[in-house]
């Protein structure tokens, strides 16, 4: 009989907790479209803004600052624009300046041009250079319109956290608007978008715990905001147009409620886990390479290279072994290729890595499992100078 697979790829999606299946299948059995006034109009419509409450208190938001899409792909497009709003008034944005670790989703610039985009460089610790920001705000131009500052909240790929406050105070002092994708942090970090005084925040329902297909940008405010990307019936205030995603937005608050209620004890478990993951590997491949571990991290992610192993072979390795794991960022239809991150620490990317994840269902066994079929793979390595 087959070993039952194990799942440690949860930065790329996790499975649907508990709660959230529950709530999405009871939100299935509405008829209702949120938007119409009857009765089953109206329930729907309940669910929907149950959802918007869940939500906003797992980010420290205000409900009316939410806007529902269907994906932080399409909340990152939606925002990353020059053309905002204030009130009635239209207000331009100059130049995007983002992170050089950030998710293609930001990374692409959303609907700035590449003239108007820079790369803000991170330090050999995989952390945004708040000095190199500093200077490109500096200079920017200010008659082209506002900087906006895109800046992850925790990298996807090596988990480590950035230190987004303290780059939106430098995005303040500018006068710029602050962007974070919270997408891998929210759930697992306390995220307050008050504190951070940030402008926007964007989160994904299926990285919680949620379904996929439903996402949010969720604004400080509800006078600045971007011109809408999707126009039709004005929904969501006219931000997203579109009937809304009910069964999904049910699972996405319940998601929401569920992160923010365990985030503490699930923290503490999953860093213990971590560790436990860690040094098993460490004792079984002294040489082993874990990308971040002296840098503030989420407590869930482990992104690694062994040296005489190439992220292909190692993930397809895993894989025989019945353990999921991934060579990085699940966002380009199964491609692997050198990854973007460890190009911008100074690391050679040729080396390639592998990051394991873990969520609420993880345990010790899945992590022993995981270092079991880790010791394999590192004892079948070509041994350095050893001829092709």
């Amino acid at each position: 009989m087959l070993a039952p697979r194990v799942y440690l790829d949860w930065n790329a999606t996790s499975p649907l907790h508990p709660r959230a299946r529950d709530a999405t299948t009871r939100a299935l059995d509405l008829i209702g479209n949120p938007n119409s006034v009857h009765g089953e109009g109206r329930a729907a419509r309940a669910i929907v803004e149950a959802a918007r409450r869940q939500v906003a208190a797992l980010v420290g938001a205000q409900p009316a600052n939410i806007v529902f899409t269907a994906s932080a792909t399409e909340a990152a497009n939606m925002v990353l624009t020059p053309d905002f709003r204030m009130g009635r008034k239209t207000l331009a944005i100059g130049h995007l300046y983002f992170s050089a670790i950030e998710h293609p989703a930001v990374r692409e610039g959303g609907q700035f041009s590449p003239q108007q985009m820079t790369e803000i460089p991170v330090t050999s610790k995989g952390v945004v250079d708040l000095d190199g920001l500093a200077r490109l705000l500096s200079s920017h131009d200010r008659s082209l319109g506002l900087p906006m500052v895109a800046i992850m909240a925790a990298n996807n790929e090596t988990g480590i956290v950035q230190p987004v406050k303290e780059a939106a105070a430098l995005v303040k002092l500018h006068g710029g608007l602050m962007v974070v994708d919270a997408v891998q942090a929210a759930g697992r970090l306390v995220v307050d978008i008050e504190d951070l005084a940030v402008d926007f925040l964007i989160i994904s329902a299926h990285k919680i715990g949620g379904p996929k297909g439903a996402g949010a940008l969720v604004s400080r405010g509800e006078i600045l905001m971007p011109k809408p990307l999707i126009h039709g019936g004005g929904q969501e205030k006219g931000h997203r147009s579109g009937t809304e995603n009910v069964a999904a937005l049910a699972g996405f608050g319940a998601a929401a409620e569920a992160a923010r209620e365990e985030m503490s004890k699930a923290g503490h478990r999953l860093h213990e886990l971590r560790a436990r993951l860690e040094d098993g590997m460490r004792r079984a491949a002294p040489d082993v390479i874990i990308h971040g571990e002296d840098t503030e991290r989420l407590p869930n992610t482990t992104f690694f290279s062994l040296p005489g192993l190439k992220s292909e072979t190692g993930q397809i390795a895993f894989d025989l072994e019945g353990i999921s794991v991934s060579a990085g960022s699940a966002c380009s239809s199964g491609k692997v290729g050198e990854s973007h991150v460890l190009s911008a620490m100074g690391c050679d990317a040729r080396l390639g890595a592998l990051r394991i994840s873990l969520g609420f269902s993880t345990d010790a066994e899945h992590i022993d499992a995981a270092l079991a079929a880790f010791a394999k793979i590192a004892g079948r390595r070509k041994p350095a100078g050893a001829a092709a």
